[in-house]
């Protein structure tokens, strides 16, 4: 070996270790680009150079050039048709344009991670002091090495890309996502609530039938009306419906509608389900729908269609539907008082809300946020917590969770005499604390009645005011307080028969 081609070696060789140097970190795909082209052209002495990438299907990413065309597609009509096969092979590429303007000879080396193709560099009239000279097999080895070196650079720079795409996209889906979730009264910083948005940010796109589960006054309207608002159907109007709210012949109108003429002086009347048609419908106290209308809302599950009460017709609905109930469907479902083909379509995806006594550390940002709403809404805006009212409710177990802590500071704003709510105000009374037993030690009914009685004593007794504050119907509100005092009755008469 001559003394010229030992230094040309070891030149070439130095070349290599310095590009691996340079493009060691991960660098942008342009840069890349720039760097092998310089690299090419200056180390073979090429008089002419051309570097693109391109996306999977060909789309050119990033073409630079140096006195040769500046597109890919220009740049194949130089070569033989089967140049991207012999360049997706991973070998080296020459063509001599006899007798034709210059570029002379043109030698093509294909960028390849893998088996993946990026690109292609391409080299043309190498230049030597004794005028033009060929490209030798050395030089197609060197572009060759260094188009192998550059193209794992590339595609590592799309990945990383790519990941950082994705996680701008998190971050203004999380943001609006929060958004969505403060304009609902959905509040909170703790990891409950991190991980029940980001399965509600997942979830919602897909369509899939939601059940929600948890306590009492856990928010369950709240989260469906924040799936609603993250899904594509959020232009659409929101339909709820508390099952529990209504008898069943009540109910099978107020779900399906009324046909005209079922009776004397009956117009036709949509139903809740007609009127979600393109949005969602958010059924709560799902458990109480008797064997009948589950048989009837299997249908518009199953087969998206419905009738009317007393009509034939079948109307075709699209939409979003989320479920909710407090109540245990799987041993209704055992007992035969709950469809078990109905149980599992409404299931697909189950979301459980935590109580507030599980997530203490959103009380702070729950009250304050309630300040603010209704402190505006009563006309006392600028009211404020003082450290002692905030170390009470954080002792405080909320056995009716963020509802109760609402009418708690409902009732406290009404009442405070001044601008700040102190723990006196709040009326955390201590019959009330017999809910900081644990809670599997109380019947959720017995929290539900305590919680109640609780409010109807900040009322004086107004149902019509007690209702309203617990967000429920009158009627609900009545069918209740029935309900306690039968039960109420049983269990006095069991301990006088004991």
């Amino acid at each position: 070996m001559s003394t010229f081609d030992r230094n040309w070696r070891e030149l070439q060789l130095e070349t290599l270790v310095d590009m691996s140097l340079t493009i060691g970190g991960v660098r942008p795909e342009e840069e890349l680009v720039e760097e092998l082209l310089q690299r090419a052209v200056g180390n073979l002495d090429a008089g002419s150079g051309f570097v693109a990438t391109h996306y999977p299907g060909g789309h050119e990413a990033v073409v630079r050039s140096i006195r040769l065309p500046s597109s890919l597609a220009s740049m194949r009509a130089l070569f033989e048709p089967d140049l991207l096969e012999e360049l997706a092979a991973g070998r080296v590429v020459r063509t001599v344009r006899e007798g034709s303007e210059p570029p002379y000879e043109l030698l093509a080396a294909p960028l390849r991670a893998g088996q993946e193709a990026l690109g292609v560099v391409v080299i043309g009239d190498k230049e030597t002091r004794g005028g033009r000279a060929p490209f030798t097999d050395s030089d197609a080895r060197f572009l060759l090495s260094l188009a192998s070196m550059v193209a794992p650079a590339v595609k590592t720079w799309r990945q990383m890309t790519a990941i950082e795409r994705d996680r701008q996209r998190l971050r203004e889906e999380n943001l609006a996502l929060r958004g969505v979730a403060r304009r609902e009264g959905f509040i909170g910083e703790s990891q409950q609530i991190r991980d029940l948005l980001d399965l509600v940010r997942r979830v919602a796109p897909t369509g899939a039938n939601v059940m929600l589960r948890g306590e009492s006054g856990v928010g369950k309207e709240r989260v469906a009306r924040l799936l609603h608002g993250s899904s594509d159907r959020a232009s659409g109007p929101f339909v709820p419906l508390n099952c529990a709210a209504l008898p069943e012949s009540l109910l099978e109108a107020e779900l399906f509608g009324i046909e005209e003429g079922v009776a004397t002086g009956v117009q036709r009347r949509m139903g809740k389900i007609e009127l979600a048609n393109g949005g969602t419908l958010f059924l709560d106290e799902v458990g109480d729908l008797t064997l009948a209308l589950q048989a009837k809302l299997l249908r518009v599950v199953q087969e998206r269609e419905f009738e009317r009460l007393g009509g034939r017709e079948r109307i075709p609905v699209d939409l979003y539907l989320v479920t909710a109930t407090n109540q245990d469907l799987e041993a209704m479902v055992e007992r035969g008082d709950f469809r078990r083909d109905l149980y599992y379509r409404l299931r697909v995806v189950v979301v459980s809300i935590p109580p507030l006594r599980d997530r203490r550390g959103d009380i702070p940002l729950l009250a304050r946020h309630f300040l603010e709403k209704y402190g505006e809404r009563f006309g006392r805006p600028g009211m404020s917590l003082d450290r002692r009212a905030l170390a009470a409710l954080m002792a405080y177990s909320f056995p009716g969770n963020v509802r109760e802590l609402e009418n708690i500071i409902q009732a406290a704003i009404a009442l405070a005499p001044g601008d700040s709510v102190t723990e006196q105000d709040l009326r955390l009374e201590p019959a009330a604390n017999e809910a900081t037993r644990a809670p599997d030690q109380l019947a959720l009914r017995d929290v539900e009645r305590q919680h109640i009685e609780r409010v109807l004593r900040l009322v004086d007794g107004n149902r019509q005011e007690a209702a309203r504050i617990l967000g429920i119907d009158r009627s609900t509100l009545y069918r209740k307080l029935q309900q306690f005092a039968t039960n109420g009755a049983n269990h006095s008469s069991q301990s006088k028969a004991r």
